[in-house]
Parts: structure tokens; C-alpha cells; sequence
């Protein structure tokens, strides 16, 4: 139920963000979803490949500091209260949300969203209690045809 995602730490400067997706496109790594966040010194580019090993391989031979962290990513109503009806189910069982980021695509009338938690196992729990949709890496690939 937990996919994997690279944290990329790349220098804040011009070309550090191309040169990072150049290497991955070059090597035929399709990207499925991404944010980028910065700071003063540096971006962290997050992003979600079907083959995360590779993609790391790729990004650290460049240069770039890569982490893998554990996500989970689930369907949410796309109407007005869809998010905050989610995000009750984590604040019902006391889990914080470190982060989250959307799928730009939707299918019907659901979204996908991305989300962070200290404890993925905890929020998953939590999750399917709630009768809420946890996409795994399985079906996350058969829906972009990966």
C-alpha cells in the first residue's frame, strides 16, 4: 500500500532542476508525479517513477543526494469538501500529515493525492478503517499505462 518516492536535494540554481529531469529522460525513466519545494540553498524535487532503484542510480551518478521515502496515495472526492473529509479520517486517528502534493491527472470524479506521514503503516490503518481508497503501486502504474 506504501509506494516509494525520491527526495532529490539539488543545488538552487539555474539548470540543477533540468539536468536532474534531462538524466532521468535520457535513461527512459517516465515521471509520474513530482513537486518541487526550495529553500535558500537548495530545492527538494520529490517525485514518484515507476522504477525508483533506476531513477536513484540515475540522480546520484549526477551528482545529487537522492532519499527514498515510504508515501501513501489515496482517491479523494473531487468536490468541494472531498480534502477536508480526508483529512478529518487523520485527524480522527491523531496522525499529522508532513506533506502532500496532488496527481495532475483525475479519473471520473476522484483525485489522487500523495501524502507524508511519520508513520505510513499507522495512516494506512487508519485509512482503509475509514473505507478510504489506498492505491497501491500496482494499480498506480496500470492507470498511467507504465
Amino acid at each position: 500500500m506504501k509506494l516509494k518516492q525520491l527526495s532529490v536535494f539539488l543545488e538552487n540554481r539555474p539548470g540543477a532542476l533540468s539536468g536532474a529531469c534531462r538524466g532521468l529522460a535520457d535513461a527512459g525513466v517516465n515521471l509520474i508525479t513530482l513537486c518541487l519545494a526550495d529553500t535558500q540553498q537548495f530545492g527538494i524535487l520529490r517525485l514518484i517513477v515507476r522504477d525508483w532503484a533506476k531513477a536513484k542510480e540515475i540522480l546520484m551518478a549526477r551528482g545529487a543526494v537522492v532519499k527514498v521515502t515510504e508515501v501513501v496515495a489515496v482517491e479523494v472526492p473531487d468536490r468541494p469538501g472531498g480534502l477536508a473529509d480526508l483529512l478529518e479520517v487523520f485527524e480522527r486517528a491523531g496522525i499529522n500529515v508532513e506533506y502532500m502534493y496532488a496527481f495532475t491527472v483525475k479519473q471520473e470524479d476522484l483525485g489522487l493525492l500523495v501524502f507524508r506521514f511519520h508513520d505510513p503503516d499507522r495512516a494506512v490503518a487508519a485509512l482503509q478503517a475509514a473505507a478510504v481508497k489506498v492505491v497501491n503501486e500496482v494499480e498506480l502504474f496500470r492507470r498511467f499505462d507504465l
